[in-house]
């Protein structure tokens, strides 16, 4: 019985889940509540806060559902043992851009969040959240370009914090211009030349010979879209 109600559980919150993505995605997030969400999922108002603390705690975990490929790319890969870091950074970040390039559910949730969020104090630990993670995709950056300078025996021309910050910039500027026209240009290949081209600007080309990318497929955790399971409900 006790297994039962486990699974009921998440069932639920999968439903409320899949529920906001769609009155997100309709509505915005600001003019979406979560007696709403309750009500399309439907579930009671009690169920919603007994797995969310509030509409941000939800958005957060709607993000964090599509296991998003950015930081987890990045945070896989090995840049301290890798033949060539630099390379491997990029291997890393275009593999991000083909996650997302292929995967209808990343898409919407990431057109939610670019699009369809308006900030209010309300949703301030959305916004929290969001500087975290970006805090720690720059970080793995920097340390992507501080180890290729350091393999390749150079001293950098520019602060290597600032190159790190540029490229971030480089790269989220192109996802968010394709957000809003998916189609419009190839995600992947576009982001390929443009960070080639950066790096060259940086000194950075591919060292000569094989190299060890250094990257391992991120672990992504099974999608739970509720389908199979909106009979059940907390």
């Amino acid at each position: 019985m006790a297994r039962k109600t486990k699974e009921d559980a998440q069932a639920t919150r999968t439903a409320l889940l899949d529920s906001a993505e769609h009155l997100f995605e309709a509505r915005g997030v600001g003019r979406t509540s979560l007696a709403d969400i309750a009500a399309h999922a439907g579930a009671t108002r009690g169920a919603i806060y007994w797995h969310f603390k509030d509409k941000a705690d939800l958005f957060n975990a709607m993000m964090e559902r599509v296991a998003l490929p950015m930081s987890q790319s990045l945070l896989c890969a090995d840049l301290e043992s890798a033949a060539d870091p630099g390379q491997t950074l990029r291997a890393a970040i275009l593999h991000a851009f083909a996650c997302i390039e292929g995967d209808p559910q990343i898409i919407r949730v990431l057109q939610i969040a670019t699009l369809r969020l308006e900030l209010t104090e309300e949703l301030g630990a959305i916004q929290q959240h969001h500087r975290l993670m970006q805090t720690r995709a720059l970080e793995k950056i920097s340390e992507g370009l501080h180890r290729a300078y350091q393999v390749r025996q150079l001293e950098p021309a520019q602060n290597v914090a600032t190159t790190a910050l540029g490229l971030q910039a480089l790269f989220e500027g192109l996802l968010q211009q394709w957000l809003t026209s998916p189609g419009r240009f190839a995600l992947q290949a576009t982001v390929a030349t443009a960070l080639d081209v950066y790096l060259k600007g940086l000194g950075l080309t591919p060292l000569p010979g094989p190299c060890d990318q250094g990257l391992r497929a991120p672990a992504h955790p099974p999608r739970t879209t509720g389908q199979s399971a909106r009979a059940l409900r907390r």
